[in-house]
């Protein structure tokens, strides 16, 4: 009786914590990542927009009367200002930035030159470790990764916003499913492991027969994999090419988009698929380019209305690659 108690204490155990780590930390760096390449997507002028929204709305920061002294700089800097004091705002848009020490000290030199209060860097890139060393000396404010979400989040759209949560919610979904039975298995091999020490402690010394495995051996990788094949393969819905429109209305189209990213979110190497406009796909992936790119075609050769959409293939988590950009079919 032992045995059972402690193989469903274990397995709660194991299920609980590692469904806390699911939903309260990896599923939170999952919308983070998801909602950076949706910022990334977006066109400069939209991502300006928000920016400027947000920093008078949560910072307090206006644009300056004088427009000639607004526009100071180049494009993607501005200034702005609270209580009569200056800020310069350097918006870096782009996830293939990479800022040091040298970019940090030019941003400071721009902070001079324009007589601002001090500096804030805003973008979607990585910043090193001395960039961030050379920040901190002269107060410039960096404003990227997850602080960069949180602070634009309440600003893209509707859409976007549910599409970036609706893709973590269904990752965390499918993980705590795996977690779940690899607690239930490991609780049922401490428990028959249990059983197995007791049967050899009650039996005579002088029989020293061997214990036979009375169980398969489960929880390996490929047990894993098996299970994770099993859950896409039952959230993939089968698509019949012929009963697609060539030119569908708003609604059908966007329940083809729909469709198209709960695939690609089932197909191996490819983490998700972001619809930035009516014909622009971001894809985050994991595996080669050579890899996933037919994979990815094979799903949008489904829909006619899709498949001439501009695909942007990001670069796989650590990995330095450009972002490239293809398309399946032409017109």
């Amino acid at each position: 009786m032992f045995s059972w108690f402690l193989a469903l204490s274990l397995a709660l155990l194991l299920g609980g914590l590692a469904s806390a780590y699911l939903w309260l930390v990896k599923r939170r760096q999952t919308e983070v990542q998801h909602g950076l390449a949706a910022l990334a997507g977006m066109r400069w002028r939209e991502f300006s927009r928000i920016v400027h929204q947000a920093m008078a709305e949560q910072r307090g920061l206006q644009p300056l009367q004088d427009s000639e002294d607004s526009d100071r700089g180049t494009s993607s800097d501005f200034l702005l200002q609270r209580d009569g004091q200056r800020w310069l705002v350097s918006c870096k848009h782009g996830r293939a930035y990479r800022f040091g020490a040298a970019a940090i000290n030019e941003l400071v030199s721009a902070v001079d030159l324009t007589g601002a209060q001090g500096g804030i860097l805003i973008t979607e890139g990585q910043v090193e470790r001395d960039g961030q060393a050379v920040a901190a000396k002269h107060a410039i404010e960096i404003i990227a990764d997850r602080q960069l979400w949180d602070l634009l989040k309440p600003y893209v759209t509707s859409d976007t916003d549910a599409m970036v949560t609706g893709i973590a919610r269904r990752e965390a979904v499918r993980h705590t499913g795996i977690a779940i039975l690899a607690a239930i298995t490991l609780g049922l091999l401490a428990g028959m492991g249990y059983m197995t020490l007791q049967g050899d402690a009650n039996e005579p010394a002088a029989t020293t027969a061997p214990v036979a495995a009375t169980a398969p051996v489960a929880g390996t990788p490929a047990d894993e994999t098996d299970a994770a094949s099993l859950a896409a393969a039952a959230n993939s819905e089968p698509v019949d090419p012929g009963n697609q429109i060539q030119d569908p209305d708003p609604e059908t189209l966007a329940r083809y988009q729909k469709e198209v990213s709960r695939a690609l979110a089932a197909t191996p190497g490819v983490v998700s698929g972001i619809w930035l406009t009516r014909s622009t796909l971001s894809v985050e992936r994991t595996g080669e380019a050579a890899d996933t790119w037919p994979r990815i075609c094979a799903v949008l050769q489904r829909y006619p209305s899709l498949r001439t959409s501009r695909v942007q293939l990001n670069p796989r988590p650590g990995v330095e690659e450009p972002v490239r950009w293809r398309q399946c079919s032409t017109i």
